[in-house]
């Protein structure tokens, strides 16, 4: 029997969720972020891909997806910081019997801004769910699940999976998806009808370089403040659009390789995003064996390795899509996992990096929140 440490997060605290091949953690700290504390392992033995913090509409809600090998993955949801969870062995996400389709695994938790009870998740096998009712029911987005492409998407190293879910902040009816192998698509109708969006993009590992679909994105982001530019890490390439995805430009220099999997932008600052670059698709492992975050702060037009307190020889990481994140404090947080097991934390905006955890499971999400005060969480 694993021993659950509990945390218990107050109003001003910032927390970090940190999904990994053997379960969940949670790490909290006060305002300062000088020391953290432990709490988990919760679901211990499963891998957990995705975590989210809902704090809209006075919640103070944490979903985690863990992967049971016997149940399939699951969406689970805590208001208390894990003490319960909800859920039980039956999943919440299901693929409706026509499609002929099984749930493999959830990567992605994410909410509007502008709608409290609005929730996307993507899945593998690629595909897009969404809730009205904030995550007590889910139903398939039929418009892109019948893309008329999708009987050619090919799955990437991780799977055939839709990683990445970017609502629009303001406008309802515009979400972007990142799909492993297939690319960028885009709606402007709330869902109904999709096209590609990664106009520029190349596939480096396919004879064409820039088919009409194909590209295998690993990561896109962009600022509330600034939707129409956006950020793209690709399977080769770094990408810079200004267009809302309708056409990208590449902006990989001053980086030692442009592979890589993780990115991350600034809360405040629409020009300043984060990187991780690995060596290579056959060696992902940080190049010269130098564990440094790459970071632009003019919109990518220059970038710079930030390296202090983080080991510079014998560092063979690796940090993997959904391992990389910021938080919302006025000096902002950043965050990164490694497959080894370690979590890092810089708390001015990465200029100077302090180790929060060692000899965890390999990490596969790390995820931020600054607690608000609030009423009693709903149900």
């Amino acid at each position: 029997m694993v021993d659950i440490q509990e945390i218990s997060p107050r109003a001003g605290d910032v927390m970090l969720m940190v999904g990994t091949t053997k379960g969940a953690f949670f790490f909290r700290a006060r305002l300062t972020r000088g020391r953290w504390e432990r709490g988990g392992p919760h679901f211990a033995g499963h891998a957990v891909y995705a975590m989210a913090y809902d704090g809209r509409a006075g919640r103070r809600r944490v979903w985690a997806a863990p992967e049971s090998s016997h149940w399939g993955s699951l969406m689970r949801s805590s208001d208390d910081f894990g003490r319960t969870w909800s859920g039980g062995d039956e999943a919440t996400v299901r693929f409706p019997e026509d499609t002929g389709k099984s749930l493999q695994r959830i990567w992605s938790i994410a909410g509007r801004d502008d709608d409290p009870q609005r929730m996307y998740c993507g899945v593998e096998p690629a595909a897009l769910f969404e809730s009205r009712d904030a995550g007590s029911t889910w139903s398939l987005v039929r418009g892109l699940f019948d893309h008329p492409h999708r009987p050619r998407w090919e799955p990437g190293g991780g799977g055939l999976c839709l990683h990445t879910v970017l609502p629009h902040p303001t406008d309802p009816n515009k979400i972007h998806v990142a799909i492993s192998t297939a690319g960028v698509y885009r709606t402007l109708d709330g869902g109904a009808t999709w096209r590609t969006a990664h106009r520029g993009v190349r596939a480096e590992f396919l004879p064409d370089k820039h088919p009409e679909f194909g590209q295998c994105v690993h990561k896109i982001v962009r600022h509330r403040d600034r939707p129409q530019v956006m950020f793209l890490q690709n399977h080769w390439g770094l990408y810079r659009s200004d267009d809302e995805g309708e056409s990208w430009a590449d902006v990989a220099h001053d980086v030692p390789s442009d592979f890589g999997l993780a990115m991350a932008v600034h809360p405040h600052d629409p020009e300043t995003v984060y990187i991780v670059p690995l060596e290579s698709d056959q060696f992902r492992c940080t190049p010269e064996g130098r564990l440094r975050v790459y970071r632009t702060q003019d919109g990518a037009r220059s970038w710079e390795p930030l390296t202090r307190g983080l080991p510079q020889k014998d560092a063979f990481e690796t940090v993997l899509r959904d391992a990389l994140c910021t938080d919302r404090m006025p000096q902002a947080g950043v965050y990164f996992g490694t497959r080894s097991g370690k979590v890092f934390a810089s708390t001015n905006g990465g200029d100077r990096w302090r180790l929060v955890a060692d000899g965890l499971p390999p990490v596969l999400c790390v995820r931020a929140a600054v607690l608000a005060s609030s009423r009693r969480p709903r149900a």
